[in-house]
């Protein structure tokens, strides 16, 4: 079955699960109700309104995880090359007090033990947005999201054609954290973990899901604000209990901006008495600044030729907001009048935020609105990114109302990588073009179909004219 095959088979079971009578407002109650006993949830906020899970053919997958174990591999190595480059860290802006804490060895070779690769799929392959190298979310969701999406009849009666990959992110990012903390020296058989961040959240359901995962695998877990930390100069603790592995979800700016110098967590840390998941490290290349290095031919000698290879082909053209000329095709070319003249080509980004905060797309906002946007990049610390074409996909779902549309909405797929290694993903879909689930998005889940191995598609689409 080729990829083209696929999509007709995907078009039919959404015609399927348009007309199927089942899709009352009553499963729609059930359906939220599931996700809030799952914490499927960003604040009180159901994430998936969908009807199916995305789906993706094994080649496609192979390609996207295939390319972004590169690319983590080249971040990785940024992070070490960067305090041997004063023209790298300055390219990349950290605050004095991150690269005070990212300068410190975090005892293990690998600054981030869990990233994930913000990725739009677009109609001709896919590229690779943003880094997310310090504490990414939606780890928990994808089992939740599988078996509410998996259950249902259309999709069901599909799947058992199709068989999916069998994926797991949980595990691996467990498998990722206990095998850190074996490297880092820690002998604890059964380690306690910590899930740190501030309390209330809006990820403090997927902290949930996390805890009783790890849990139920043998590994005690607490989920804990910084605040609750205490170290007595050899060991951290959180209400008296010894931590093992730190699991750090806070972000460092946010943490630096709200605990002095000298909290229980940063001492220990220096005194290399806690392992830590990312490390403060991970900073270097969580900047969006990084992707501007390793697109500028000036620090090409950083990476290795596969690196730079799939960075020429899945990394959109990226570069600090500077005055002055700007290298761009070959050619240089004054910043600020590139940036004023191709609004509709480019994307401006604060060098560190979230959520899509800050970012400003240019072909749709107004004129004036982009001119001003570009006066706050040069007045701060931001980049700006040759735009990419996301991908536009239908997608049944329900309406606020409790009754069944269909939309078209912008895909992304987002690798989580687990110790260099993909596991799985995350997948969100928006009508806007912010796909970020802090900005509205939603999820849903992935399914990955060997499109070479699958039959009955035939099968498939006959039975829906008999």
């Amino acid at each position: 079955m080729t990829e083209a095959a696929l999509r007709e088979l995907i078009a039919e079971l959404d015609r399927r699960i348009l007309a199927d009578p089942g899709n009352t407002p009553e499963r729609f109650a059930k359906l939220t109700a599931t996700q809030r006993d799952a914490g499927l949830l960003h604040g009180d906020r159901p994430l998936c309104p969908f009807l199916r899970p995305l789906f993706l053919s094994s080649g496609t997958y192979r390609a996207v995880a295939s390319a972004a174990e590169v690319v983590a591999s080249a971040m990785e190595r940024l992070s070490l090359h960067a305090f041997r480059d004063a023209a790298i860290l300055d390219e990349l802006d950290l605050t004095p007090a991150e690269l005070d804490l990212a300068r410190i060895d975090p005892g293990i070779p690998r600054a981030g033990l869990t990233t994930r690769l913000d990725t739009y799929l677009t109609d001709g392959g896919f590229g690779f947005l943003e880094y997310n190298g310090e504490s990414p979310a939606g780890i928990g969701d994808q089992r939740q999201l599988e078996t509410m999406l998996f259950g249902l009849p259309e999709v069901r009666a599909f799947l058992e054609r199709h068989p999916p990959k069998a994926l797991d992110p949980r595990a691996r990012l467990l498998e990722a954290l206990v095998s850190g903390y074996r490297s880092w020296g820690g002998q604890t058989e059964s380690p306690t973990i910590v899930i740190l961040d501030w309390s209330g959240v809006p990820t403090q359901s997927e902290f949930r899901v996390l805890r009783d995962d790890f849990e139920a695998r043998g590994y005690p877990t607490i989920i804990a604000d910084p605040g609750a930390l205490t170290y007595d100069g050899a060991t951290l603790c959180v209400d008296g209990r010894p931590v093992d592995i730190l699991y750090k979800r806070v972000l460092i700016h946010e943490l630096l901006a709200r605990t002095s110098p000298d909290h229980p967590l940063t001492q220990a840390y220096r005194d290399g008495r806690i392992f830590m998941a990312n490390a403060f490290r991970c900073k270097v290349a969580h900047k969006k600044a990084s992707f501007a290095v390793l697109t500028d031919p000036r620090f090409a000698h950083v990476f290795t030729d596969e690196e730079l290879d799939v960075a020429r082909r899945h990394v959109p053209w990226t570069r600090r907001v500077r005055e002055g000329d700007v290298e761009v095709d070959g050619e240089r070319v004054p910043m600020r009048t590139y940036l004023l003249e191709q609004r509709d080509a480019l994307v401006l980004k604060p060098n560190d935020d979230y959520g899509g905060h800050g970012v400003t797309v240019g072909y749709a906002t107004d004129g004036d609105t982009w001119t001003r946007a570009v006066e706050t990049a040069f007045a701060g610390s931001w980049v700006v990114q040759r735009r990419l074409p996301a991908r536009a996909e239908s997608v049944p779902h329900f309406d606020d109302a409790g009754r069944v549309t269909s939309s078209t909405l912008t895909v992304d797929f987002n690798p989580f990588v687990f110790d260099g290694r993909v596991e799985g993903g995350m997948v969100r879909l928006s009508g806007t073009p912010l796909s970020n689930v802090s900005a509205g998005g939603g999820e849903t889940a992935v399914a990955v179909i060997d499109v070479d191995r699958a039959d009955g598609g035939a099968d498939f689409l006959r039975s829906g004219t008999e």
